[in-house]
């Protein structure tokens, strides 16, 4: 394979430019030594901020922080009682956790496929997918851009079916005017070191139930009526009781402590992505040889990833290579998703072949995430437009 970069010694960047960087500054740093030196560093005074702050952000009734997105999706699982005997209609592209908790719950996984525009789940794919153990959909908004909510909250109304929103790319994303967070009957969000607010590690449950909101909180935390700040804050006594059988998903005060600085200036980062993201629509809309993502009008989108899509038809090359070539520009990319059903477990276990699900196999085939993230300044932007066209004409057909 030649490539550009290395056929004429000048990449366009001198230093890599990496996929992603967190967007950390020195109040979060504080916060974080602030928990250090007050002796209270697990689940304490600021975890309860941050949950209330992030209820009142989102606009929904009740909140429950936790170590991980993945944990809030199993979470929601067990307070809702899914398990054997029971199916859960969710996407084959999407990060594997999506599909992992179910198989912790012991439920069978249904997936259906998705949208080629869009790469969310198409409604009307679920709908084929229902049967009388049906008894929850999880849809995954693919890149910080909403599934088609109002369809899928009737199909889920019509079958009595459970929602449970998997939000690891969609905070500050909208849908018809409603935050995501405030629409299924639980959503679940991610704070890990990528994502668009970051705890390091980290997740949410928001919900509008009181009941599942109780439950969530008592099993995130073994189960037990009394976590530690109460127990050892000298506000309540000693005694604890465990009234439910649950895990140990709770987040610390140390997480908490970043996320309530990323909340503050949440917005403000919000606003770079997009910006980064008109840029690069911009500048794309006349290269033929890639598809920038398709927005629909119905949303706000959170921007949480970049995907294009290689045209390898009106290219020499194909995607793998493509990235190949940006890595020698000194371009950092990744691939947001190698489906589901083409990991090698779920291969085993149920047999699944890459094209049981064609269109989530040819979007996974074609996709480059381009870097998108606050810490980028104007020059990295340009580098990464920069990079694409070369690589483009390079491989033109």
């Amino acid at each position: 394979m030649n490539i550009p970069a290395l056929e004429n010694g000048r990449p366009v960047r001198g230093d890599k430019l990496h996929c992603f960087r967190p967007f950390i500054g020195d109040e979060e740093i504080k916060e974080v030594s602030d928990s250090m030196r007050s002796d209270w560093i697990t689940t304490g005074p600021k975890v309860k901020e941050f949950e209330k702050r992030f209820t009142d952000h989102i606009g929904c009734r009740y909140s429950t922080a936790l170590n991980s997105c993945t944990s809030a999706l199993h979470l929601s699982l067990a307070v809702n009682d899914i398990g054997k005997g029971d199916e859960v209609i969710t996407t084959p592209f999407t990060f594997v956790s999506t599909v992992n908790v179910i198989e912790h719950r012991n439920a069978k996984h249904v997936l259906a496929d998705i949208d080629g525009e869009t790469f969310n789940l198409k409604p009307a794919d679920i709908e084929e997918k229902i049967n009388e153990n049906t008894k929850a959909i999880i849809p995954v908004h693919y890149g910080g851009q909403p599934c088609e909510m109002d369809e899928i909250m009737k199909i889920a109304d019509d079958n009595d079916l459970l929602v449970i929103e998997d939000a690891a790319h969609a905070l500050g994303a909208e849908y018809d005017g409603a935050k995501i967070g405030t629409i299924g009957d639980l959503t679940c969000f991610s704070f890990y070191a990528t994502k668009n607010l970051t705890t390091a590690e980290g997740g949410m449950i928001t919900t509008d139930d009181p009941e599942l909101a109780e439950k969530s909180k008592v099993m995130s935390l073994h189960g037990m009526n009394r976590d530690a700040w109460k127990r050892y804050s000298g506000t309540e006594n000693w005694y604890y009781d465990v009234s439910l059988l649950g895990y140990k998903y709770n987040m610390t005060d140390l997480q908490a402590s970043m996320g309530l600085h990323q909340l503050e200036k949440f917005e403000m980062m919000q606003e770079m992505r997009r910006e980064i993201a008109r840029t690069y629509d911009d500048s794309f809309k006349s290269v033929d040889e890639i598809k920038t993502p398709h927005v629909k009008g119905k949303v706000k989108h959170a921007r949480h990833l970049y995907p294009i899509q290689i045209k390898e038809e009106l290219l020499s090359i194909d995607r793998d290579k493509f990235i190949k070539a940006l890595g020698a520009e000194n371009i950092g990319t990744s691939v947001h998703f190698i489906p589901v059903h083409m990991h090698s477990y779920y291969k085993e276990k149920y047999g699944y072949k890459p094209e049981d699900y064609p269109i989530a196999k040819k979007v996974y085939e074609g996709e480059v995430s381009l870097p998108l993230y606050p810490k980028m300044t104007d020059e990295d932007v340009a580098d990464v437009i920069e990079g694409v066209e070369k690589i483009v004409e390079y491989y033109r057909r």
